[in-house]
């Protein structure tokens, strides 16, 4: 059973984890309903407008894999929260390697998922999300954001979508000690990925070169694997290569 711990503000929910991770208890979820100085992939700024959206961290301490299978942590996480928006608004939201959250071609959320390894095991796994849900504008240059109520039309209760999102990453975390259920998350995974229909897909190279590809597979550490338009096949890990999306590098 999870322990909410509600804060007024905070810079960074998962800063906030990261410092009292000795002090709080395993399964510790920690949210706020302002955010001053949320954290993305890459460093980047996560924009969430005051008491509109959801912005919390995670932690799991020694979770049942070692480090050398830790990304299927982020794939459980990504499902997760994967899962519980297809409730709200049906189909249309695909897992963009490695773990944002898409509607069709438009984000509805960033993960950031931080370990603490000790040897080969991780003492601690914090994961920090931020999912837009009753934001309607967005003012910031992040490229292609949408929020829940932008899909729907609706107003979305916060607390009850951050439990069913907390409960998922729960149940999906727990069953990773066995093997069998990390083959499936795998697959599960694998068949929600943001264009990951076996078709080619433009991608960038950080110098800016573009080529076509189909994703392949994602191995246990998160490296993505691609078939190039001539059939050649490359592995790459993250910050390596890009989505490119609506002519615009992600």
């Amino acid at each position: 059973m999870a322990t909410y711990i509600l804060l007024d503000s905070t810079a960074s929910t998962n800063t906030h984890v990261a410092t009292h991770a000795p002090q709080l208890p395993d399964g510790a979820v920690v949210y706020t309903h302002c955010q001053t100085a949320g954290r993305g992939q890459k460093g980047n700024h996560w924009e969430s407008e005051p008491g509109k959206n959801l912005t919390f961290s995670v932690l799991i301490k020694h979770p049942p894999v070692p480090a050398i299978k830790q990304f299927a942590i982020s794939e459980a996480a990504a499902l997760a929260v994967a899962e519980t928006l297809c409730r709200q608004a049906g189909e249309g939201f695909a897992i963009k390697w490695p773990n944002d959250i898409y509607y069709h071609d438009s984000k509805i959320c960033g993960l950031l998922i931080e370990h603490s390894l000790a040897g080969s095991a991780i003492e601690h796994t914090i994961i920090g999300a931020g999912v837009n849900i009753n934001q309607e504008q967005f003012v910031s240059d992040a490229p292609n954001p949408i929020s829940l109520k932008n899909i729907t039309g609706q107003e979305h209760d916060l607390v009850r979508l951050l439990h069913q999102m907390c409960e998922r990453m729960e149940d999906l975390c727990a069953a990773l000690a066995q093997d069998e259920a990390l083959r499936q998350l795998h697959s599960r995974y694998l068949a929600a990925l943001y264009r990951n229909d076996g078709c080619l897909h433009p991608f960038a190279l950080p110098d800016g070169t573009q080529f076509l590809a189909a994703i392949v597979d994602v191995a246990p550490d998160g490296m993505l694997t691609l078939r190039h338009s001539d059939g050649t096949q490359h592995s790459y890990a993250f910050k390596e290569v890009k989505h490119v999306i609506k002519q615009n590098i992600l």
